[in-house]
């Protein structure tokens, strides 16, 4: 009987030590398809702006949950947004910048050769599609600071340019002469000369990069990550592994 409860208590000891185990293995495995990538949205040199924003995509197929949080851009205008994509995957240096309408600037084409092409418009509503909603100014957000949320469906291309850490987040519109309007100081718009190049400049930039695998909610409002809860479990594993050798010793000494 002693013998029996020795081993049933080293069979606890063994199942408790899995139990501890488990949830670790499922922390540090997110299932196929299913990515986070975060950017954080810096100014585009020679823009005059001089605000900052974030981007956050979950991306799970080609379902992405876009969060953009933007600040200091030019008050009651809309601001295009996009995932741009097929390029270095960069934002443009100033070295980039060329004379438009007499003045240093940086239009969006000037970008492309680091940014890419559109993948992605990242509209409020309706269609997000690169070739019709471009310039939906209408069906962008709009002020110096706002928070965009919306899950819209990505063609494959831009997922698997996402996936590999190709992808970049453009916000456009800036002031460049300070009057708290979009005119026309560096000319027409590159994309489209019914609008002033203001417009559609690029304002902030940010690479999306894969945000950390296996980070669980933590204490205090922060988090644990797969090798503090690894650290955990084994803990776990040492004591109850200590457990069944002191339960083992009182036996033998009983006997």
């Amino acid at each position: 009987m002693k013998n029996k409860t020795v081993t049933s208590a080293a069979a606890m000891a063994a199942i408790a030590s899995g139990m501890i185990l488990s949830p670790v293995a499922f922390a540090d495995s997110p299932a196929h398809g299913d990515d986070a990538l975060h950017a954080t949205l810096s100014p585009i040199p020679t823009s005059k702006v001089t605000g900052a924003g974030t981007a956050m995509v979950h991306l799970k197929g080609n379902q992405a949950t876009v969060t953009i949080k933007t600040q200091g851009l030019l008050a009651d205008a809309p601001h295009a947004q996009h995932f741009h994509i097929g390029a270095k995957g960069q934002c443009p240096p100033m070295s980039a910048a060329k004379k438009h309408n007499g003045q240093l600037s940086l239009n969006t084409t000037d970008g492309l050769p680091f940014y890419g092409k559109i993948g992605a418009s990242l509209t409020t509503s309706g269609d997000a599609g690169a070739d019709h909603s471009a310039l939906a100014v209408a069906r962008f957000p709009m002020g110096a600071s706002y928070t965009y949320q919306r899950t819209l469906t990505v063609n494959d291309e831009t997922a698997k340019e996402l996936r590999a850490e190709n992808a970049v987040v453009v916000v456009h519109g800036i002031d460049f002469n300070g009057n708290g309007k979009y005119d026309n100081v560096l000319g027409a718009s590159d994309l489209d000369p019914k609008l002033p190049s203001e417009a559609t400049n690029p304002a902030l930039c940010g690479p999306l990069k894969m945000a950390p695998t296996g980070a669980t909610a933590g204490g205090m409002g922060g988090t644990q990550d797969g090798d503090t809860m690894a650290l955990g479990a084994a803990g776990g594993l040492l004591a109850a592994a200590g457990g069944a050798l002191y339960l083992r010793r009182r036996a033998n000494h009983q006997s």
